[in-house]
């Protein structure tokens, strides 16, 4: 006797005599383990081989690491350093947005070493892009298993060759970014939620299993925070159909324990309440017309309104061909709401309410400026119940055989229609001539962007990136100031302006001659921070002007008509105010006002300013933790104004009068 089980595949079939034919094998969690014929157990298995060879390889073909992926490894170097989870050492920023991705980098790259951090990055995107399909391929075979059980079938891949199909799936596979991680926690809560809905009919899930399921749903705010709604309905669903107070209480315990010590850590190291990613781009705002822009420019490229026809086809014919095939025992005593819950109808309307938020919540964010990336997760949620679809082979029992033979013929139709589309799709140009440039959208294609800028066709290494525009000035600049300077971008390319240090009184040697010479302060101001920051030294700050990095920035108020993803522009002005920087001309760059910057200065000694540095400035102490802690609330909501003249007046400080000469303006000329 055959069964399918993704997790007791390997367990012995029982005798026929203690277990009736057409009947579930149950696992020791609970979990059933369904017999049924060969062909549909090889087709399922031969779908996932062919679509996760076709994936990975396509993915490898458009392999790269970008920019933000880089960022990521910055962190992780000062992992790796003993500096902690900070950007630049000293100063506590969380410029990273998943934390699961982050440590998980720093584990591999750990057991690695010396593996550069690029290629750790690279292998684990891959590898888990791969097994995130994989395992949404065979949730959804066990959820169509039962109803299998004595009929011939053939499993076809179906919505997982739509996601393949789409581009910015396979450009998101290697970026560096938790992109795949994303896909494996989502086919793999997708998986055990089908488990969880099927075990319920022979009886209750062990509490292994249970632990394990909550724990991984617990687990989806620190994969990416907007996850929160996936895992959350989880965790609602798991509460409603728990047996018993002891039950609940290990949901509770198993699902909240880490993410609920990761944020109180999070509160008290970093003195926020979500990742300063989100504070960077003010996640509590939106942008609904630039998120309605987003999604057409995802559409509009592959024409996925026709997928969806073709789905939605395959899912009425699939259904109008289904059967019941066995009947479940229920448990002992469960309650209507509980059966209704813990169903596998309830889990498919889980993961499509799932998706559904979670393009609305990137719909109402305004997307992204990278092409599609952040609707690849709600994307990836609603093609999950129709990852796979069954051909069955008509037996004239639920439909007579001509009948089932049409529907047989109308299944394969549409498949082969939608095959059709994927590999029109996956041959699209995408964003055409637009994929590159920078229009008024702010939208682009991120890898072939980088891929043009820098020469390379797959950019992985930071070193690939010093190619970039301005990289390669950016360490002769700082070669060339031994003595500290700050680097400020020009609008040349090979060249940076730079602001000197204000001199430290070195004091002389014993014999009186000169001291040796002191290596001073470097601070690169830009926006790009991943290849900056890969590409100098952990003892060089790196900050930019959107506050992915920059705790000034991060705490000024979003602009509205701003580039997606670019919320914020700090003035150059603050980052000389905010440091031992000269402060006047002709230190000062011409195009620069040096009364900005006295401005600013005085600015920066407004209390409440004070406080919010000192608690990611201020050594870390146990005061200072249960500080931060306390005030967080505070520090996360709190905003200051880019205009230096305007924070003086929002802080009630007095503006410093300016010095020297006024500027009236070009002296008037004419006859």
């Amino acid at each position: 006797m055959l069964r399918f089980s993704s997790a007791d595949v390997a367990a012995k079939a029982p005798a026929p005599s203690r277990k009736p034919a057409g009947r579930p094998i149950t696992g020791a969690v609970g979990r059933p383990s369904f017999p049924y014929d060969a062909t549909v157990r090889v087709s399922l298995w031969a779908s996932v081989a062919v679509v996760a060879v076709l994936f990975g390889w396509g993915a490898w073909q458009r392999r790269w690491i970008a920019d933000d992926g880089l960022i990521v490894l910055r962190t992780v170097r000062n992992l790796l350093a003993g500096n902690g989870p900070v950007f630049n050492a000293g100063e506590r920023v969380e410029a990273n947005t998943s934390v699961v991705w982050t440590y998980l980098v720093y584990v591999g790259s750990w057991l690695n070493w010396p593996m550069r951090l690029e290629y750790v990055a690279l292998v684990l995107a891959l590898l888990l892009s791969v097994a995130g399909l994989a395992m949404l391929m065979l949730g959804t075979g066990r959820l169509f298993a039962p109803g299998l059980l004595g009929r011939r079938a053939v499993i076809l891949p179906a919505g997982a060759l739509v996601y393949i199909a789409v581009p910015p799936a396979r450009d998101f596979a290697t970026s560096g970014l938790e992109s795949g991680l994303v896909m494996a926690y989502l086919g793999l809560l997708w998986w055990m939620m089908v488990c969880w809905s099927q075990a319920m009919r022979v009886r209750p899930s062990g509490r292994v299993f249970t632990g394990t399921l909550a724990f991984v749903a617990g687990c989806s705010v620190l994969v990416r925070p907007e996850l929160a709604l996936v895992g959350g309905l989880a965790l609602i669903m798991m509460l409603i159909a728990a047996k018993g107070r002891r039950r609940r209480v290990l949901i509770v315990v198993a699902g909240g324990l880490l993410p609920v010590a990761y944020q109180i850590f999070r509160m008290g190291y970093y003195g926020l309440l979500f990742p300063g990613t989100a504070l960077a781009k003010d996640a509590a705002g939106d942008k609904w017309s630039q998120g309605v822009i987003y999604l057409s420019n995802f559409n509009q490229p592959y024409a996925l309104w026709v997928p969806v026809v073709l789905l939605a086809g395959l899912a009425l014919a699939v259904s109008a061909g289904r059967r019941k095939g066995i009947r479940y025992t229920p448990a002992p005593a469960p309650g209507p709401l509980a059966r209704s819950v813990q169903s596998p109808a309830a889990v498919v309307a889980f993961i499509l309410v799932s998706g559904l938020l979670q393009a609305l919540y990137w719909i109402r964010q305004g997307g992204d400026f990278m092409h599609g990336r952040v609707l690849l997760a709600p994307l990836f949620c609603l093609l999950a119940p129709v990852a796979v679809v069954p051909v069955v082979f008509p037996d004239g029992t639920r439909l007579s055989r001509e009948a089932g033979y049409w529907l047989a013929g109308a299944v394969s139709a549409l498949w082969m229609a939608l095959a059709g589309w994927s590999l029109w799709a996956a041959n699209s140009p995408g964003m055409g001539d637009d994929a590159t440039r920078v229009t008024y959208s702010g939208i682009v294609d991120e890898r072939r962007f980088y891929a043009q800028a820098t020469g390379h066709a797959h950019p992985l290494t930071a070193a690939d990136y010093l190619d970039y525009p301005r990289m390669r000035a950016v360490l002769v600049a700082l070669n060339n100031t031994p003595e500290g300077a700050l680097l400020l971008p020009s609008g040349n390319y090979d060249q940076w302006d730079l602001v000197p240090p204000i001199s430290p009184n070195t004091p002389p040697s014993p014999a009186g001659l000169p001291g040796p010479p002191q290596k001073g302060p470097h601070t690169v101001f830009f926006t790009n921070l991943g290849m900056v920051g890969m590409n100098v030294g952990l003892d060089i700050r790196v900050i930019d002007q959107i506050g992915l990095a920059n705790p000034v920035a991060a705490h000024t108020a979003r602009l509205q008509h701003s580039r997606i993803g670019h919320d914020k522009n700090l003035f150059p002005d603050w980052v000389i105010a905010d440091g031992p920087w000269v402060k006047w001309y002709p230190g000062v760059p011409g195009y620069l006002d040096a009364q900005w910057v006295a401005q600013a200065e005085a600015a920066l000694r407004c209390p409440a300013t004070q406080s919010m540095l000192s608690s990611v400035r201020a050594p870390m102490s146990l005061h200072r933790f249960v500080s931060n802690f306390l005030n967080s609330y505070e520090f996360t909501k709190y905003r200051i104004d880019r205009v230096p003249r305007y924070e003086l007046i929002r802080c009630g400080l007095a503006v410093p009068e300016p010095g020297g000469v006024p500027y009236t303006g070009l002296p008037a000329t004419g006859p």
